[in-house]
């Protein structure tokens, strides 16, 4: 069983900057692919970024460049660092594990069986 709370999230301006954080449950924490998610009003849940176990990232192409995705292994937790933020970027972000074992982390939702509750982000211009 694996449990993820994320907080962090809020309101900024456009160009802002904000650091989300997603504390996880479970022993092999370091074995897991972890992601972060979004998810905006009327639109399907998409990848922002994952992490593997080794340490290899993937962004989504919107976020390149803006977003960090970076995790403490023995704080169990998860980061992602957003700069340049867009109003575009407003949406719900949630993370997500995925705890199968992959040799690689996909970018497809459906592949994560884990998630938290979510953090809203709302970027104003």
């Amino acid at each position: 069983q694996v449990q993820l709370v994320e907080s962090g999230g809020g309101s900024v301006q456009d160009g802002g900057s904000l650091r989300l954080s997603c504390a996880a449950s479970g022993r092999t924490y370091s074995r897991y692919c972890m992601g972060w998610f979004r998810q905006a009003p009327g639109k399907e849940r998409e990848v922002v970024a994952n992490i593997n176990k080794d340490g290899s990232t993937r962004y989504a192409d919107s976020v390149k460049g803006r977003f960090t995705i970076s995790q403490d292994n023995a704080k169990r937790t998860l980061y992602l660092q957003m700069s340049s933020l867009k109003p575009e970027d407003t949406a719900m972000y949630y993370c997500a594990a995925d705890v199968a074992g992959r040799s690689y982390c996909s970018m497809w939702y459906l592949m994560y069986g884990y998630w938290g509750q979510g953090t809203q982000v709302t970027v104003s211009s």
